[in-house]
């Protein structure tokens, strides 16, 4: 790099999103005003922003959501598919053509955990993916994760386990629920069994 003083990733990201004081912006502005470098890494940061946007408003992308973003969604018109089995239980699930967005709710007692993993496992319980540090609100009862919408049309019949893990303060780990989908494939095409 030639640029003597690039502004960190993060403070990038930060500025990008709006998340800095005022006084930050104004340090960062200036910068990029004399540093062709650092807005070059501006302009990547925001391509990349813009992709994972797409990538989320097209339902492609497996991460907890909030209610605000289904209302979001919902009020856009777009075709939400939802499926709450209840802790400890299963159900079965599908996904058709039509369908924009794939959603799990998983609900679970979130009071007193400082965080929580979601942890996505196969039909023997062996964990494949682990989604660490997931955005939750203690006050609420779950969390609802989107699964990709372009992956479940296109998956065979499969099982899928979800595990709600809490860390507490002193980083002691405890199950908060299990949450199994028993996804029937009902769309034709390669995978379809």
């Amino acid at each position: 790099m030639s640029c003597p003083n690039p502004i960190a990733a993060g403070m990038l990201d930060d500025y990008w999103v709006g998340a800095l004081s005022q006084v930050e912006e104004e340090d960062i502005e200036e910068h990029l005003f004399t540093c062709d470098e650092c807005g070059g890494r501006l302009r990547e940061v925001m391509a990349l922003a813009d992709a994972i946007r797409s990538l989320a408003e097209q339902g492609s992308l497996l991460m907890v959501v909030s209610d605000a973003f289904l209302e979001r969604i919902a009020e856009q018109g777009l075709r939400v598919r939802e499926y709450a089995p209840p802790n400890g239980g299963s159900i079965a699930c599908t996904v058709t053509a039509e369908d924009d967005f794939l959603i799990g709710r998983l609900t679970a007692d979130l009071r007193g955990a400082a965080r929580v993993d979601l942890s996505l496992c196969d039909e023997r319980g062996t964990e494949k993916l682990r989604l660490a540090d997931i955005p939750f609100h203690a006050e609420s009862s779950g969390v609802a994760f989107q699964q990709s919408i372009t992956y479940a049309k296109a998956a065979p019949s499969e099982t899928l386990m979800a595990r709600l893990i809490a860390f507490d303060p002193t980083g002691g780990e405890s199950l908060l629920g299990e949450f199994t989908f028993h996804h029937t494939r009902t769309l034709p095409g390669p995978g379809s069994r």
